[in-house]
């Protein structure tokens, strides 16, 4: 008699699964935070597997910048309705104007610190003591620390000292009042494993991800999209280069790369040839300093 075996990417859905289920048993009122992003696209596929056929039990949550990629919009919009899924938007322009913040200046100026505002009034607005998000460890090093279940104190600050302990797929949900818990469920996959899952479950994405001409401006060696949310001097010089998307942030902090690949195998082959995590090449903001994610995270930010 043979031994029945899931391969790896059958074990990584299998645990993102039995976590997203673990939110659905422990929380009262948790939701998925949601962006239009390959990660976030994968977490919702993911709970449609682990709640079928009912629909999923929680709402999609953007924290809209007003800085996003008119694809990434659309597939949002078109992927709530398909699914039947809520949608709450908050807006950080509203935000701004309600709290009376000072709006970031400067070539590249990016509303990424100040959304943080707008994610915990949320949270408090809905009274979410779960939020569901698709970071990996692999991204970047502050990430590397998160435990799947990780608790926010009362004013939504992270303690990357006081992690739980997750033994034996055991995930303590229990907080105080006023405290919630930020739930990584794809902590385990890495770029490739995101893509190869993808591939294999016919996800479609936002045409951004794909090869496609595009105007950019060179800075410091990256591709900046041009848009009316940058500012472009003399110094600049558009050109129109055939590029792609490795991760779907803010227009004013995300750079493309060039690229030719047009299919899922196409980029497939790319990422398994770079050597460069899709952060580390294409994210302006956290080059501001060495701690620039962590320092977020602690003050609140997903």
């Amino acid at each position: 008699m043979s031994k029945y075996q899931l391969d790896y990417l059958e074990q990584l859905e299998a645990e993102s699964i039995f976590i997203m289920r673990e939110v659905a048993a422990q929380f009262e009122n948790p939701a998925l935070l949601f962006s239009g992003g390959k990660d976030s696209i994968t977490l919702v596929h993911l709970a449609k597997k682990a709640f079928a056929p009912m629909k999923i039990p929680f709402p999609l949550v953007h924290i809209d910048t007003g800085h996003n990629f008119p694809e990434a919009l659309a597939y949002r919009d078109h992927l709530a309705q398909e699914i039947g899924a809520e949608l709450i938007v908050r807006k950080v322009e509203d935000t701004i104007r309600e709290k009376k913040l000072t709006e970031p200046k400067g070539k590249f100026a990016s509303r990424n610190w100040l959304q943080t505002h707008t994610l915990l009034d949320t949270i408090e607005e809905f009274k979410f003591d779960a939020c569901i998000g698709g970071a990996r460890r692999d991204e970047e090093k502050a990430r590397a620390k998160e435990r799947f279940f990780s608790v926010r104190d009362d004013f939504g600050q992270w303690e990357p000292k006081l992690q739980r302990p997750e033994l034996w797929n055991i995930y303590n949900g229990r907080i105080q009042k006023g405290e919630n818990v930020r739930v990584f469920p794809i902590s385990n996959w890495t770029e490739l494993d995101v893509w190869n899952y993808i591939k294999k479950e016919k996800i479609q994405l936002p045409s951004i991800y794909f090869a496609h001409q595009r105007d950019v401006i060179e800075y410091d060696g990256q591709l900046i999209a041009v848009s009316d949310f940058i500012t472009i001097d003399e110094n600049d010089t558009i050109i129109n280069k055939k590029v792609r998307y490795r991760t779907v942030g803010d227009m004013t902090c995300t750079a493309a790369v060039e690229s030719d690949a047009a299919t899922l195998d196409e980029v497939v082959n790319e990422i398994m040839a770079s050597r460069i995590s899709e952060r580390g090449e294409t994210r302006i903001d956290d080059k501001v300093t060495e701690a620039a994610m962590e320092d977020r995270k602690k003050g609140g930010y997903f």
